[in-house]
């Protein structure tokens, strides 16, 4: 920890873990496929751990965060680290290595599904959610923290262990059910938690610690009262602990609003405040009691975002904040997790784009540099131009497209509004004939060394595009005679040519930018590129229509269309922010809206729009926001989709929330189907599949509630789908059910997926042949 007299202090949040060439994605793939030791595996770690601490304390840092790697999951570390192992799990804790055992619980196996995966406050990462239930002990497991502390103090740089804070390791848990109520409370495993956290700080404090950083994004959302009282008591007894080092409570992906002051009661020394998210004015922070005495983590550099900030309005901005906060450290608002290494790397990024980018290597000179900045007094704005700002973000503007936006000032409300449900079901009855419950898949098919190989050398300028065509061609064909074989009901053309559902569209749209190396982890070794979304957006030429009429030749099947929705396109990418999000989001509306003409157009008779996002986007705190948010969200999936004839039946696919506010939005999208992940929540969406709810605003449209779920290698047997559809099918009648997976299947295997929508359509007719007898 640095003092005020050596000048302000500079530090990140976290930083990403794959490595810079995706090194750890290799080695985990290699072992789980038998090709790669353990302890090779484990080196790989090491290796990256070190080089990352090493470069980071190279960088100028005067903090470096620790514990911040991970094999797999950094929410599921934290659980192990504290013990928290589901009951389920148990009997292979003794016969299976520490790191197996990990694995096991990340990733399942046929007989037992993993922990759920969870999207972490609408960024592109999801997170294996811990299960705990009232008979949840906890103990102190913390070998892998204090090895990788070790390694760094022999080499003289003193690392900052990261852990999450106790409060959010319970509420972004999955709580169980206490015998004879129906629901457990969470927070009432905090005094049994909390004991075990004294023990962590104990150790470390006598290993030499400073400092230990103690993350609770759970708190940058609306929290009950009793939450932030739970949340006082908690920081109130950690922070009179009798042996520990500093401490640093952060509040990342938003606005820390009430916890901020909470902590400010208490004998915490550090507050993170994420203030690239949400820009607190320092009038109002001086408001805070006790906050002049706090050390305050100033995260003005964005770590969800790629725009480099504006160095002058963030000096300004800092400077302001030193008089309220004079023990002040400059640092990102969260961890660097979310974006891609280095720029450097790209070749292919226009000059005037890249000029104004920033990755996590670059994010880290940008810190440096303002602390160093603000310590020698560096410059920020003139007084009268300083005194009008309040922390807008960066503004990066491009040349605008003169059409792009005409078009979007010339939207009507028609435009977004089709013929009344009741029509368009009985027109797409007529025409497409299907039977009750019909089975279907949500799109991508496991893609083979060849398609990805094709895709890479036609990019290289290796191969010619009608030689590239025929490759794809070839593996449409095959997946679409696999899928009559299996018995489906509506196909899908597997998407073999897509390296990525928002990629593959980022680089045919305009206004996009896409890169080459610019990989960010999504979960355990998956990785993806996201496009960033810099300028106007219109679309050259058709997107997917080849593909899919290609694959609706070879079939009486009817083929969907699958195309990525606007919101997601939005949530998915880097996005400008020079302009509201929803002009951004009409934009990519208009884009495909012109790209479900023309499928249309060529006799696709089912199209389906993915809006797995919506979700997502939605603000952490509700009212006013969340309501213009979800508004804003559905007008632009309706502007995308209401261009098209009544008999084209549309589908949307979308992650599911039990907020009553998600379920208004869902039913106000009017897609005439939509798919659901629902197979671990079945019975929050059973809720919302009612008809007639308490709230008054059940589903009333064709619902898929996904019932087999895509990323887990398990295969569900016929029984339990049957089980599963039917509670599905008495919510809202067989009439109106589909029968899906809640993803797309391209990182399962063959051997996997095949037996499981062999079961699926096997259940799927089990409850048709049951639903007719009854008729």
């Amino acid at each position: 920890m640095v003092n005020v007299t050596d000048g302000f202090g500079s530090s990140i949040l976290g930083y990403p873990r794959i490595g810079p060439h995706r090194e750890l994605k290799r080695a985990l793939e290699s072992y789980w496929h038998g090709s790669l030791s353990r302890e090779n595996l484990l080196a790989v770690g090491r290796e990256i751990q070190e080089a990352q601490f090493g470069e980071l304390a190279a960088a100028g840092l005067t903090q470096v965060p620790g514990n911040t790697f991970s094999f797999y999951d950094h929410v599921l570390d934290n659980a192990l680290l504290f013990g928290a192992v589901p009951k389920r799990f148990e009997p292979y804790r003794e016969d299976l290595h520490p790191l197996d055992f990990y694995f096991l619980m990340a990733r399942g196996r046929p007989d037992l599904p993993p922990l759920e995966l969870v999207r972490f406050f609408g960024t592109n990462y999801h997170y294996r959610q811990p299960e705990l239930d009232a008979d949840t002990r906890f103990s102190l497991h913390p070998e892998a923290l204090l090895d990788e502390f070790d390694r760094a103090m022999a080499r003289g740089i003193e690392l900052r262990p990261v852990v999450l804070g106790p409060l959010s390791l319970l509420l972004l848990s999955k709580a169980g059910q206490v015998p004879g109520e129906t629901e457990f409370d969470r927070l009432s495993l905090l005094d049994e938690l909390l004991p075990v956290y004294e023990e962590l700080f104990e150790i470390l404090a006598k290993r030499g610690s400073t400092c230990v950083q103690l993350d609770e994004p759970c708190f940058t959302g609306d929290r009950s009262p009793a939450e932030l009282a739970a949340f006082l008591t908690a920081y109130q007894r950690l922070s009179t602990a009798p042996l520990r080092p500093r401490i640093l409570v952060t509040g990342q992906y938003g606005d820390f609003h009430e916890a901020t002051a909470i902590l400010a009661q208490t004998q915490v020394e550090a507050i993170g405040l994420d203030l690239a998210s949400h820009r607190v004015r320092p009038e109002e922070l001086a408001k805070i009691p006790g906050i002049r005495r706090k050390r305050l983590y100033a995260g003005v550099i964005g770590g969800t975002n790629v725009w480099r900030a504006d160095r002058r309005v963030t000096l300004d901005y800092l400077s302001a904040l030193v008089k309220v906060c004079p023990d002040l450290v400059v640092s990102t608002g969260t961890t660097l997790l979310h974006v891609p290494y280095d720029l450097l790397v790209e070749y292919d990024i226009d000059g005037p784009v890249a000029d104004r980018l920033a990755f996590a290597k670059q994010k880290v000179l940008e810190v440096v540099s303002l602390a160093k900045a603000l310590t020698e007094g560096g410059g920020g704005l003139a007084g009268g131009e300083a005194a009008k700002w309040h922390g807008r973000p960066r503004e990066v503007h491009f040349k605008q497209k003169h059409a792009v936006r005409q078009r979007v000032y010339a939207i009507t409300p028609e435009m977004r509004e089709r013929e009344p449900y009741e029509v368009r079901r009985d027109a797409q009855r007529e025409k497409l004939n299907l039977p009750l419950v019909p089975s279907t898949t949500l799109g991508s098919f496991p893609q083979t060394d060849s398609a990805r190989q094709a895709r890479y050398d036609l990019g290289e300028g290796k191969l010619s595009y009608d030689e590239y065509r025929k490759r794809i061609e070839s593996e449409i064909e095959s997946t679409i005679r696999l899928q009559e074989d299996i018995g489906l009901d509506v196909l899908v053309h597997g998407e073999h040519e897509r390296n990525d559902m928002i990629q593959y569209f980022a680089e045919l749209l305009d206004g996009f930018a896409t890169t080459h190396f610019g990989w960010v982890q999504v979960y355990g070794s998956r990785c993806v590129r996201p496009p960033v979304l810099y300028g106007d957006v219109s679309r050259p030429k058709p997107m997917s229509v080849e593909w899919t009429t290609y694959a609706q030749s070879l079939t009486d099947k009817p083929v969907k269309g699958i195309v990525t929705g606007p919101v997601t396109m939005v949530a998915r990418s880097f996005v400008r922010q020079d302009q509201p999000l929803y002009e951004t989001a009409d934009q990519v509306a208009l884009a495909i809206r012109d790209e479900l003409a023309d499928l249309e157009k060529a006799g696709v008779s089912i199209i389906q729009v993915d809006e797995p996002s919506i979700r997502e986007l939605l603000p952490l705190r509700g009212g006013t926001q969340s309501r213009e948010y979800l508004r804003w969200a559905v007008n632009a999936f309706r502007l995308a989709t209401s261009g098209v004839r009544a008999q084209t039946q549309i589908h949307t696919h979308i992650a599911y929330s039990g907020r009553a506010e998600i379920v208004r939005a869902i039913e106000e999208l009017d897609a005439d189907v939509t798919a659901i992940v629902a197979t671990r929540s079945i019975e929050w969406v059973l809720k919302a599949l009612a008809d007639d709810t308490e709230e008054g605003h059940g589903l009333s449209h064709g619902v898929g509630p996904g019932v087999y779920e895509s990323r887990s290698a398990r295969i569900p047997d016929i029984d339990e789908l049957d089980e599963l559809l039917t509670a599905a099918a008495t919510a809202l009648t067989p009439g109106r059910l589909w029968a899906n997976p809640d993803g797309g299947l391209k990182t399962r295997h063959h051997w996997q997926l095949e037996p499981a929508l062999r079961n699926l359509v096997a259940a799927a007719r089990r409850v048709r042949r049951r639903a007719e007898s009854q008729d």
